[in-house]
């Protein structure tokens, strides 16, 4: 991959990515994605890669817009700039790819009108395809944390015009092609392409959060803001909203490709239509009190009780789910250690009795409810309303991480990007959940984890 500091901005670029920013993104639905089923043909694949080589670069344009145009300063930042570079390059790297050439009787068949139902279980109907990579050891990761496998139990830009090359623009993640036909080399050929070119992208943009953090706090510093404003608030929100769609659009193409779903025909892509909650939970709670056992120097973390029917499945993203649970609970457990240590000033603090942290999950109608319960001294009620806003953090400085260092390095931090909570309210808003939290001041405090049930919910595109 290039780095940053060889690659240029130029103005003719950057006039075609205002241009894109014109356009509207489209959402994808979790139901939209898993409509590939767990064996999608050739044909399926290319009208998806076709969609995303399409649809990113409107994402990425109007990021690179809004980072362009932040209020205060911030724009010129170091950090921000180079987190603009990488949201450029890989718009450059989308918009040059080359569409194969379609012709005949495949585009007859490749474009006319076809079933898009998909019944849950999809039995496969053919052989594997001959493009297909792998199986690799399935690991999703997002911001820093490795999650693996659970346990078993206007003016339309001229490269959106693909017309000169005989395809058709589609506005369709999912459209279905017969699995019972021999695609040309063309077919396979891009597909790989599309697929080797967003690994490209994914890397380049692993640092993304560590970097944005880091260019707002600089900025903070430099211009001695004890919190940002709303403007700032607003434009965080969006840009991470964005950018899980974006990563969740990338990840899930890399995965139907790369067949993942061999290795558990439970999975379509990096979603999986029956994750166990007790499962996730469980991995959840073994890596936030690791993580709190290395920061504080414990033999042994708060223990954490959980409450939860063994068998219940939904479909969900379970690096998504993970991504919650771990950040929430690092919480809980580093409240609850410091709210003890302060208590008890001369005990050692392996001598000390730490209350339990309990997690009550419960099914309705709409929504899984998962309640995280501790009794770490709880929140001030004129501080609450702090929480949500980033970088709103007790710790001192920010973690000493490379933004360079790929996260499959990287350990993840006990606290100090005050990113954990709004973050994961975002994961949780994205297919139509919520993460909600009530406290008691001096004793502990409640975080309530909404997850949407009926899956049907489009991505709140910003």
């Amino acid at each position: 991959m290039m780095s940053s500091t060889a690659w240029k901005l130029t103005p003719k670029l950057r006039q075609e990515i205002y241009n894109y920013a014109k356009l509207q993104p489209t959402g994808v639905s979790l139901k939209d994605m898993v409509k590939f089923g767990p064996k999608p043909s050739a044909g399926t694949l290319f009208h998806a890669s076709q969609f995303v080589v399409q649809e990113l670069p409107v994402r990425l344009a109007h990021r690179v817009k809004e980072l362009e145009e932040l209020p205060y300063g911030l724009s010129d930042n170091a950090s921000i700039l180079k987190v603009k570079d990488w949201y450029s390059q890989s718009f450059e790297e989308l918009t040059t790819l080359q569409p194969p050439k379609i012709d005949g009787e495949l585009k007859e068949l490749l474009y006319k009108n076809g079933s898009n139902d998909f019944h849950i279980p999809l039995q496969p109907s053919a052989p594997p395809e001959p493009t297909k990579i792998g199986p690799e050891k399935r690991i999703f990761e997002d911001d820093g944390l490795i999650i693996r496998k659970p346990r078993q139990h206007l003016h339309v830009p001229a490269a959106l015009d693909f017309t000169s090359s005989g395809i058709q623009r589609t506005k369709s993640y999912y459209i279905y092609a017969p699995s019972d036909i021999v695609y040309p080399a063309e077919v396979y050929n891009y597909n790989k392409l599309v697929t080797e070119t967003l690994k490209k992208i994914k890397k380049r943009h692993d640092a993304t959060v560590t970097t944005v953090a880091r260019g707002v706090q600089e900025w903070k510093r430099s211009n001695k803001n004890l919190l940002i404003d709303s403007q700032i608030q607003n434009f965080l929100d969006a840009f991470y909203l964005s950018r899980i769609g974006i990563r969740m659009l990338i990840g899930q193409q890399i995965a139907i490709n790369q067949d993942y779903s061999a290795l558990n025909d439970d999975y379509v892509g990096i979603i999986c239509l029956n994750t166990n909650i007790s499962d996730i939970v469980n991995d959840a709670i073994d890596s936030a009190r690791f993580v709190c056992e290395e920061h504080y120097g414990l033999f042994e973390a708060p223990k954490v009780q959980l409450y939860c029917p063994e068998e219940l499945n939904f479909m969900y993203v379970p690096g998504h789910l993970l991504h919650m649970l771990f950040e929430t609970l690092k919480n809980s457990l580093r409240a609850t250690v410091e709210h003890q240590i302060k208590k008890y000033k001369d005990m050692d603090i392996d001598d000390i009795k730490y209350p339990p942290i309990r997690i009550i999950v419960a099914e309705g109608n709409e929504d899984i409810t998962i309640k995280i319960s501790d009794e770490g001294g709880g929140i001030a009620r004129s501080a609450i309303p702090l929480i949500w806003t980033y970088l709103y953090t007790t710790v001192d400085a920010l973690p000493n991480v490379d933004p360079d260092v790929t996260k499959t390095d990287a350990r993840p931090p006990m606290a100090g990007y005050g990113y954990g909570l709004p973050l994961s309210r975002l994961y949780a808003k994205y297919f139509g959940g919520d993460l909600k939290l009530i406290s008691m001041e001096g004793y502990g405090t409640d975080v309530y984890l909404h997850l949407n049930k009926l899956s049907s919910s489009s991505e709140p595109l910003p």
